[in-house]
């Protein structure tokens, strides 16, 4: 009676704290730019175009001055894709530093379980300023590892507007301040090169960052755990977060319970099976 009252005790609580965290988990807004011409806010946006297919066949020069097709970064791994400009004097440093924040302390290593592909929608941008930003970040990112992953590159406007099409990604150049105005975020893709998950705004919490990455690489990299929580969360397109859903907690914790019941009745029969009554002599 002990061991079923504990395991009662048990379930309920896990069940309470499960629920709970699923109320309690907060929504942020997307970022948005300010102080704009209303001319200007209108053509800025990130459309959803989820399961697109990005161009591969694209070309581009990398930051060393090769000339590149875009296909050649996918194929094997997931791939972080994050357009702005190099020079940009305000956004695009943001955002670059908070990824790359990010990925410091991120489980992932880049050039490892997946690529990030960063490109220039200034279509007079050089390879040799790619490359110093390139080594900035690899600098800052004070890991161990070889440059492989990290890929800046640099294109025509052709290029640079068919991949931004592709993947929802709607700018403009104010001719006032010799400005680019873009949006903020980042952009997961499959190996394939298909549009998986949007992250906007200027932070990208570890676990969004993660399971858009599982996710995108269909379960071939992170852990068992990784796939539960992938269970427990839904995508969110609106805000480009995962929330988690209390449908599918439920789900898992009924499964979860179904197990552990069954475990106890295997107990208890293999104890009374071990252990036989003996009927006491009057």
């Amino acid at each position: 009676m002990i061991f079923h009252k504990r395991l009662l005790q048990t379930l309920l609580a896990i069940i309470t704290l499960v629920i709970a965290a699923g109320l309690v988990v907060p929504v942020s807004p997307a970022g948005a730019q300010e102080d704009l011409p209303q001319n200007l806010i209108r053509q800025v946006g990130f459309d959803q175009n989820l399961d697109a297919q990005v161009p591969l066949n694209l070309p581009f020069t990398d930051s060393e001055g090769h000339d590149v097709v875009l296909g050649s970064y996918f194929g094997q791994k997931p791939v972080i894709l994050l357009l702005g400009y190099y020079e940009c004097p305000m956004l695009c440093s943001l955002v670059r530093n908070a990824l790359f924040d990010r990925l410091k302390t991120f489980d992932f290593t880049v050039g490892d379980e997946f690529e990030l592909v960063v490109i220039s929608i200034d279509p007079n941008e050089t390879p040799k300023v790619a490359e110093l930003k390139r080594r900035a970040s690899i600098m800052e990112y004070e890991r161990s590892t070889s440059a492989d992953g990290w890929n800046f590159l640099v294109g025509p406007q052709d290029s640079i507007k068919q991949v931004a099409d592709a993947i929802g990604f709607r700018y403009a150049f104010d001719a006032n301040l010799d400005q680019y105005v873009h949006p903020s975020g980042i952009v997961i893709l499959t190996p394939q090169g298909k549009v998986s998950r949007y992250l906007y705004g200027i932070e990208f919490p570890e676990k969004d960052l993660r399971l858009g990455l599982v996710e995108a690489a269909d379960n071939q990299i992170g852990s068992p755990i990784d796939q539960l929580l992938l269970t427990c969360y839904h995508y969110d397109p609106v805000s480009g977060e995962y929330t988690l859903t209390i449908m599918n907690i439920v789900r898992v914790v009924g499964s979860l319970t179904v197990v552990v019941i069954g475990a106890a009745l295997f107990k208890m029969l293999r104890d009374d099976k071990n252990n036989p009554i003996t009927p006491q002599s009057a």
